[in-house]
């Protein structure tokens, strides 16, 4: 379930879209204008032409709202497959309002629906095992929560949400380090004086993972590092740092995921679930009154 405070971000940010989404169409729809007889009622199915995972609802309602249309009725929750064919929801209303707003509402829908499925096809892959499949930042400029929220709703589980939200020292960050003379543990010692509650080490070598484990590292990112490194690698942190967390990221694809979850992996941080995402085959027919 997603937390009340993000739930509530979501629905602020799918307000802000929206708006945004509806004015990059401009102030008038010439065509429909011509086409339309002013108060021409209608309705609109959303259909799944691919099938998929069900995901976005938040944003397609903000933009039916912005358009001044009524709720969508929606037939399937978030999270829900949809079949290829099968109608998700309809949208009733005046129809010039519904043709302004199909384009945004659907750009937002088929993104959201393509991470989603992607997401759930990943989580399906290492439900055997306690691995926690993961989101990056790597979402798409403006449209974070859009992108976390379908990955949440695919059954995948949240990561940082922007640079405050954890400590997250990574290959930089050392390298920073390095040249300011200062040592891991002094950042983290600096971090947690002002009042981080969490903190995240990328490691690149046997060494960095062993001073992240004496400076009190929470969670050890190991990035493209292969899964029996994975393994070696957890194991030897969890001598050191019985209760640290492990997290695999770099290279994740479908037809390796489930190895490095079984090589020790508590999460798997995968940037393609938003970075290089396929849009889902999502269409409005205007129908009959259905």
């Amino acid at each position: 379930m997603i937390e009340r405070d993000l739930r509530i971000r979501i629905g602020t940010d799918a307000r802000r879209i929206a708006e945004l989404a509806l004015a990059e169409d401009g102030p008038r729809d010439i065509t429909t204008a011509v086409t339309i007889p002013a108060g021409q009622g209608g309705t609109g199915a959303i259909e799944f032409r691919s099938g998929g995972i069900l995901a976005g609802t938040p944003y397609a309602d903000a933009v039916a709202s912005a358009a001044g249309l009524p709720s969508i009725t929606w037939y399937h929750a978030p999270g829900t497959a949809v079949a290829p064919g099968a109608t998700a929801g309809l949208v009733r209303g005046d129809l010039a309002k519904i043709l302004v707003a199909e384009r945004p509402l659907l750009n937002l829908l088929q993104r959201a629906v393509g991470i989603a499925t992607l997401t759930h096809a990943f989580v399906e892959r290492v439900k055997h095992t306690r691995a926690q499949v993961l989101h990056t930042r790597k979402t798409a400029p403006g449209l974070r929560l859009l992108d976390v929220s379908a990955v949440l709703a695919g059954g995948g589980h949240t990561h940082r949400l922007d640079l405050a939200d954890t400590v997250m020292v990574k290959d930089n960050h050392w390298r920073g380090l390095e040249r300011s003379g200062r040592s891991l543990r002094d950042a983290l010692r600096a971090a947690r004086e002002a009042g981080a509650t969490r903190c995240y080490v990328e490691v690149e070598t046997p060494d960095q993972l062993t001073q992240a484990c004496d400076a009190g590292a929470d969670r050890l990112l190991v990035d493209n590092q292969a899964p029996a490194t994975v393994h070696a690698w957890a194991t030897r942190a969890r001598t050191l740092a019985r209760d640290i967390e492990i997290e695999a990221t770099g290279g994740i694809t479908l037809e390796n995921i489930a190895a490095y979850a079984e090589a020790g992996a508590d999460f798997i941080s995968i940037g393609a679930l938003t970075h290089s995402v396929t849009a889902a085959d999502v269409a409005l027919e205007i129908r009959d009154e259905l």
